[in-house]
């Protein structure tokens, strides 16, 4: 007599699932004692159910009483019963029906991500144009769109496979990898005759470019009349707010009867630029010099970590942003000129001042940092949060990982504003000087380049937690991703890693 039983291990020299599946007879004792004891046990044993509806063990056709049956070019998911006469079309319609048993899978290629929510034993390789019978020959294809793994096995669910094609697509969008088998925490695996292969990461990003140069400087404003006040006072140079270090023109040297005095230099801290103001009736006043221009920012760090494996995917090390360049120096202040009450001059004591010297430009501001390249695409055949494997007959193939982005150049930096003109004299004055003008501010330095983002890994299983076992897998591995470029070799990013397993 056979006995229906509800799933739980057994071990025939290695742990294999059974299953409650509707006519599924397992093994009696006698049977398992028969087995245990005789020299052929067969190898690809997977499930306690009956050899028959194991392709792999069956002697003919797989009965419609097995399990639940799928065939990309004949079946139909709205019209389906699961049976060999109306199969479903799609791997994931076919999982999602509530009718326990294995899924057959016709050797056709099916495409589109395959999502594992509950304990299922799929095989692949049935001929369904000749009654579903065994084609060891022919593995069934699974594939999905870019930028998509292909096999997602969610917590604690365990997943038979056997004689299947695991095909990821080269990824598509920058930094993106490419996945053929997601399993995530707890999950466990048994993998018999399945092929695994990924694509090859795509390249990371660049760092983005700056459109714009940073604030220019604006222009100095002009000095005041000659003879309209007894002083004649300089207005005050114009700012130029920057950040943390703002650009100041220097203001203009007042206009007094007796003398001029010197405009006074720009900020920040730079030349001493400030004009000379006249100081007798023979001399004259001088020009504000030009502010000095400021250094450049320093160039970004090359990303040197191997990225991060979370529950949305594996992101790897960007590139660090370049430093700000300094803000550029003000233009030093024109000096004032002299005045007096001199016939010819201006007159009366009130009215004594010499024009005013304008104020320097205030100097552009400083560019912002280039942005970092982005890290490149991994190629993963397997991702495992935390799961277990079990293979026989396996092999794990990646492509290469993509390049890591270019550091992007920094921003430019800001023009000076051009400085203001000296005061004028009024026209009933034919000895009066004008004032000076003031001096150009300085040009903001350039952001410094960023730097560059790490190279893809290529590994056969990147994890994290407990080293995967392989056993069992052959291996053949791509290149890993080269790193991104920077100023120098600072700089670069560092190359990806080229790996059977990967620790995140």
């Amino acid at each position: 007599m056979r006995t229906q039983l509800s799933r739980s291990a057994v071990v025939i020299g290695a742990a294999f699932s059974w299953l409650t599946v509707g006519c599924f007879d397992v093994f009696t004792d006698a049977e398992l004692l028969l087995i245990g004891k005789g020299d052929d046990i067969p190898a690809n044993t997977t499930t306690g159910t009956d050899p028959e509806c194991v392709p792999s063990l069956a002697t003919g056709p797989i009965g419609d009483d097995c399990g639940v049956f799928v065939s990309a070019s004949q079946g139909n998911d709205s019209t389906a019963d699961g049976s060999k006469d109306k199969p479903f079309a799609t791997v994931q319609a076919a999982l999602d029906f509530e009718k326990p048993g294995p899924r057959y899978l016709c050797a056709e290629p099916f495409t589109g991500t395959v999502t594992v929510t509950a304990d299922a034993v799929v095989y692949g390789a049935l001929d369904c144009q000749n009654n579903w019978v065994y084609a060891p020959t022919t593995k069934t294809e699974l594939s999905a769109a870019p930028d998509e793994a292909v096999v997602k096995v969610i917590s604690s669910v365990a997943l038979t496979l056997e004689d299947v094609t695991v095909t990821a697509a080269d990824a598509k969008a920058a930094g993106g990898s490419s996945v053929g088998v997601w399993a995530e925490a707890d999950a466990v695996l048994t993998f018999s005759r399945v092929n695994v292969t990924a694509g090859n990461g795509a390249d990371g990003a660049d760092g983005e470019m700056f459109s714009d140069a940073a604030a220019a400087g604006m222009m100095g404003l002009a000095g005041n009349e000659a003879c309209s006040a007894e002083t004649v006072i300089s207005p005050s140079g114009p700012l130029n707010e920057c950040g943390d270090v703002d650009s100041k023109g220097g203001n203009g040297g007042n206009g007094n009867p007796l003398d001029g005095s010197d405009g006074s230099k720009g900020s920040p801290v730079g030349a001493a630029n400030g004009g000379s103001g006249q100081i007798d009736d023979m001399g004259a006043c001088t020009d504000g010099g030009p502010g000095d221009s400021a250094a450049d920012g320093l160039r970004g760090l090359g990303a040197d970590q191997p990225g991060t494996l979370t529950a949305s995917g594996y992101v790897g090390a960007a590139g660090n942003p370049g430093g700000p360049g300094g803000p550029g120096q003000g233009g030093g202040g024109g000096g004032g000129a002299k005045g007096g009450t001199m016939m010819g001059i201006c007159g009366g004591q009130a009215f004594a001042g010499g024009a005013s010297g304008g104020t320097g430009g205030s100097g552009g501001c400083g560019g912002a940092g280039g942005k970092g390249g982005q890290a490149g695409g991994g190629s993963f055949a397997i991702v495992s949060l935390g799961a277990t494997f079990s293979f026989v007959e396996v092999s794990l193939t990646t492509g290469n990982g993509g390049k890591g982005g270019a550091g992007g150049e920094g921003q430019l930096g800001g023009a000076g504003g051009p400085g203001g003109a000296g005061g004028p004299v009024p026209a009933t004055s034919n000895l009066a000087k004008p004032g000076c003008a003031g001096g150009l501010g300085g040009t903001g330095g350039q952001g410094g380049k960023g730097g560059g983002g790490a190279g893809g890994p290529s590994a056969a299983v990147v994890f994290v937690g407990t080293t995967p076992s392989v056993e069992g897998a052959a291996i053949t591995l791509g290149d890993a991703g080269l790193g991104g470029e920077g100023a120098d070799a600072d700089g670069q990013g560092s190359d990806g890693e080229k790996t059977v397993t990967l620790d995140l």
